[in-house]
């Protein structure tokens, strides 16, 4: 079994000219950090200039020989990458303004607004189960239902489509409504997440 050498070591050589100790943390740190950068900025190319600018600012830091060794290179790394996403959110406006508190947390404004992998498969399959569930409606049903929550059509606009009166458009929309729900009691189909 391979020893993994601690950071604070592979700090000090590459501050004693190791290239090859920085290239062991960049790799050791790459996932964890890039990971961390995307979660809050959702662009790769965006996460990839952050990562390298991160670098970079670890780099003259330690060339300059201010880093302070506390055995916490990752914390001190996530920090750096933390402020260049608050800079990157700056420079492109995107940063809500807030007054006030002194504690402000720029993780409870940019939060992860976009599903995790586990939320998207779950979606995933919720959608799936629903387009199942109206391939049982019969055609009629089906047409209005999909033409009012999948087109956003008014009903109006469905009467128009579909050569019926308003009232006969809204009352399919309703017997859809309560096929589906028939379906899935019978089936004890779960449609949440």
């Amino acid at each position: 079994m391979e020893l993994q050498i601690d950071d604070s070591v592979l700090v000090r050589d590459y501050i004693a000219g190791n290239e090859k100790a920085l290239e062991t943390l960049i790799n050791r740190h790459n996932q964890r950090i890039t990971s961390f950068i995307y979660s809050k900025v959702l662009d790769r190319d965006v996460t990839e200039d952050i990562f390298q600018d991160t670098f970079i600012k670890v780099i003259k830091t330690l060339k300059k020989g201010s880093y302070s060794e506390e055995g916490k290179f990752l914390p001190w790394v996530m920090r750096i990458s933390h402020n260049l996403i608050i800079d990157h959110f700056r420079k492109n406006k995107r940063m809500p303004m807030f007054e006030g508190s002194d504690d402000f947390n720029i993780f409870s404004v940019i939060g992860d607004d976009k599903l995790n992998a586990e939320k998207q498969l779950i979606k995933d399959q919720i959608d799936s189960d629903l387009r199942s569930l109206i391939e049982e409606l019969p055609d009629d049903q089906k047409e209005v239902l999909l033409m009012r929550i999948y087109k956003d059509m008014s009903f109006k606009e469905i009467s128009e489509n579909t050569g019926v009166s308003i009232n006969t458009a809204l009352g399919r929309m309703r017997y859809a409504l309560i096929n589906m729900r028939k379906i899935i009691n019978k089936h004890n189909i779960v449609l949440t997440n």
